[in-house]
């Protein structure tokens, strides 16, 4: 029996790493609260009115592009997923198409969007589509490459036969998981194209910038030492200014 659940708000382990941002700045950069109790006052709880599901595309959740679908005035269907385990495709793969005109293709995964169980086969199930049409241009025919579903568009192919497989994850004796062809009982590794990022393709391939990226050797060096003094207080003693003010006297009542 297949469970589906309503397309929420999470984002995906692979789209934050594939970001190479900190998760609370996706989460800042898409979220929309349109009122908030304020803080650090006690007769305040903690309350807040904001938007709980977000329709997820094939545009990040950090982009411009992602708040326009996601106005609040904007109704769009409603969106049912069926809940994946544990993620088993990732950029590179081989896998072969099981639906559609291109059914027993085989392709290479060039996109993954974790939000929506979809991923894109470099070349197949394809589609035409027009951009930057308006009154005065008829605009522009390219090919585009539809998503498929990792739960039925799409299987990963056994480096051993070659043929579409099931596939389940296991540990080996160095304890590394790795993912198992059950057809073969091969190891199918992750792709190195897997750990490509906005960055950069690769970590190996990636060139430190002196001026703006901090040294790996300088990341593990403690530089701030916690004090019982506030801000401004650390400030004033950097600078060597000493307050000698008295403060006025407040009474309640």
């Amino acid at each position: 029996m297949r469970i589906f659940s309503f397309l929420g708000k999470k984002v995906g382990d692979l789209t934050i790493k594939y970001s190479n941002l900190p998760e609370s700045y996706i989460k800042r950069s898409y979220e929309q609260v349109y009122w908030k109790n304020p803080t650090g006052y006690p007769q305040y709880p903690a309350a807040q009115i904001a938007r709980k599901k977000y329709r997820f595309t094939t545009h990040r959740p950090w982009t411009g592009q992602f708040r326009r679908q996601n106005e609040p005035n904007t109704h769009r269907k409603k969106v049912f997923l069926e809940p994946v385990g544990e993620w088993s495709f990732f950029k590179g793969d081989r896998v072969e198409v099981m639906v559609g005109k291109d059914k027993g293709k085989q392709g290479i995964v060039n996109q993954v969007i974790q939000e929506r169980n979809w991923v894109f086969v470099e070349g197949l199930n394809t589609h035409y589509r027009v951009v930057g049409k308006d009154k005065k241009f008829p605009g522009v025919t390219i090919l585009s490459e539809a998503p498929l579903l990792v739960t039925t568009g799409v299987k990963l192919v056994d480096p051993e036969t070659l043929k579409p497989t099931e596939i389940e994850w296991r540990y080996t004796e160095e304890g590394d998981k790795v993912r198992v062809s059950l057809a073969s009982s091969r190891i199918i590794p992750i792709p190195k194209a897997a750990e490509e990022t906005i960055d950069y393709k690769s970590k190996e391939l990636y060139i430190e910038n002196k001026e703006k990226d901090t040294a790996a050797s300088e990341v593990t060096k403690i530089t701030f030492q916690p004090k019982l003094a506030t801000f401004e207080m650390d400030i004033m003693e950097s600078m060597g200014i000493k307050e000698d003010r008295v403060p006025v006297k407040s009474y309640w009542y």
